[in-house]
């Protein structure tokens, strides 16, 4: 009885100490490595930037020296690549995360999701992102903090794009892809324009649902004249 007890005793240790193991690496472990994939992912943006920017002003016709010269423009979304970085100051002036084309699994370890087919950033149409709320960095933990008014700003290296929140939360189900149409359903808006959503799951740790915040495009600055208001303290 007692070499019973003990086996029972010793395997419900056994199996403690993995599920504690397995909680760490869920909590911690998945979002260092994240994190340290989503810099990457911004790094590569930047030197991908910097690189075509020499390039257009050593081409020829290229501006004087010392006049400015135009930023690169924006290359062709590639699936799984990244092609601009998002900003929330709701979330923190901290807060910036890469963007990339696509919302495979995969992709979505990397930073955030651009859904392929819909509108291309700052153009009309629905320009609709996806992100974790837990996990891999949890890169959208705060999601329900969003609010009307809240800014989220893009930039592709040409231009910052600053979108003013206008709806949220709306909670639905995952098979309601309406919530990405051109002009989506229940978001209040009525006509074509330039739009941006938002995705994320609920419950917090769960997948059953998901939260929507939709925002329309409120201003665009090229990025020579600096940083647009909404990121500056």
């Amino acid at each position: 009885m007692r070499v019973i007890v003990r086996t029972v005793s010793e395997l419900c240790i056994t199996v403690g100490t993995l599920i504690v193991l397995f909680v760490v690496y869920v909590l911690f472990w998945t979002g260092v490595k994240a994190d340290s994939v989503m810099h990457d992912q911004i790094d590569q943006l930047q030197r991908q930037w910097s690189k075509a920017a020499v390039q257009q002003t050593a081409a020829p016709g290229a501006s004087a020296p010392g006049a400015s010269a135009s930023p690169p423009k924006p290359a062709p979304y590639r699936s799984g690549k990244p092609f601009a970085i998002m900003y929330v100051p709701r979330l923190g002036f901290t807060w910036n995360k890469p963007v990339l084309e696509g919302t495979a699994t995969g992709t979505l370890k990397k930073g955030l999701g651009h859904y392929a087919g819909t509108a291309v950033l700052g153009q009309t149409g629905n320009f609709a992102v996806a992100g974790h709320r837990r996990t891999y960095g949890d890169p959208f933990k705060d999601f329900p903090e969003l609010r009307p008014g809240d800014a989220v700003v893009l930039t592709d290296w040409t231009t910052w794009f600053t979108y003013r929140v206008d709806k949220g939360l709306y909670k639905t189900v995952p098979t309601d892809v309406e919530v990405i149409d051109p002009v989506p359903r229940m978001s209040g808006y009525t006509r074509p324009g330039r739009y941006l959503t938002l995705t994320t799951c609920d419950p917090e740790w769960g997948h059953s649902h998901r939260l929507i915040v939709w925002a329309h495009l409120d201003s665009t600055q090229p990025v020579e004249a600096g940083k647009p208001e909404a990121l500056r303290r």
